[in-house]
């Protein structure tokens, strides 16, 4: 069976979640992981299951001045990065449509800038490989516009652009840009959820359905299929998603503040 084997990645976040899983499944397979996240016991522990494979290069990808110098630590690190996902991210929904921009910056410092920071320091480095491939992970809830997911959605959506243009940017040169778009997840974010989430895969089938999209070649990967192609369907005739879904999912009744 096909397995990325024998390369270099970079993966933040991966401290739980996805990029936990990713983490582990690549290393199962003989690959060199480097594992970021702002929780260094949680990375400590996961290195414990491949000392030898796993290197611990703790990091907050929010801090845009801490990360000009993660370049040069990961350069400490490995000489070359043949795969890079960006993992790194977080949730806070808008209740009642309060608007605070405190929120909507700490969503967007994670889920875009984050990302932009991450490419930042791993772009030297990816020059290095043959093949290298960057990837980030965004959200079906981009496709739509969700109820209380202002704040989310929008940092998302502007992921998808941003990758979208960097992928214009490179097209003359080797290097693969890949948006990862999953569903619902069982993770310690979405288990703060207190909404039914349709079709919940756990971390690690998410991990499989990324590893064979990263191998098929595929730019964007989205899952589960039964969740994306409805929501796509929607995205493009969203006349509908407004009149018959959008109003059975939100909350709000009145503009009126409590």
């Amino acid at each position: 069976m096909a397995a990325i084997r024998d390369k270099s990645v970079w993966i933040t976040g991966a401290s739980s979640g996805i990029g936990r899983a990713l983490a582990l499944r690549l290393v199962s397979q003989n690959n060199f992981v480097i594992v970021s996240s702002r929780n260094a016991d949680a990375l400590r522990q996961l290195q414990q299951s491949a000392p030898t494979r796993i290197r611990v290069l703790e990091c907050d990808v929010t801090q845009d001045e801490a990360m000009d110098a993660v370049g040069h630590r990961l350069a400490g690190l490995t000489d070359n990065l043949d795969l890079v996902v960006a993992c790194a991210g977080t949730c806070e929904y808008d209740d009642g449509l309060q608007l605070d921009a405190a929120s909507y910056r700490r969503v967007f410092d994670a889920n875009f800038f984050g990302v932009v920071n991450s490419l930042r320091a791993a772009l030297p480095l990816l020059a290095g490989s043959r093949a290298p491939v960057f990837a980030a992970v965004g959200s079906l809830s981009s496709v739509v516009g969700f109820p209380r997911a202002e704040a989310y959605g929008a940092s998302k959506a502007a992921l998808g652009y941003f990758l979208d243009s960097v992928r214009a940017d490179v097209s003359r040169l080797p290097l693969r840009v890949v948006h990862i778009r999953p569903g619902f997840i069982d993770t310690p974010l979405t288990r703060a959820n207190d909404f039914q989430m349709p079709l919940l895969m756990t971390a690690e089938e998410a991990a499989e359905r990324i590893e064979h999209g990263l191998l098929r070649g595929r730019r964007v990967i989205d899952f589960p299929l039964r969740l994306s192609w409805p929501l796509r369907f929607l995205g493009f005739f969203d006349a509908l998603w407004l009149r018959y879904c959008a109003p059975r999912l939100t909350r709000i009744r009145s503009l009126r503040k409590s």
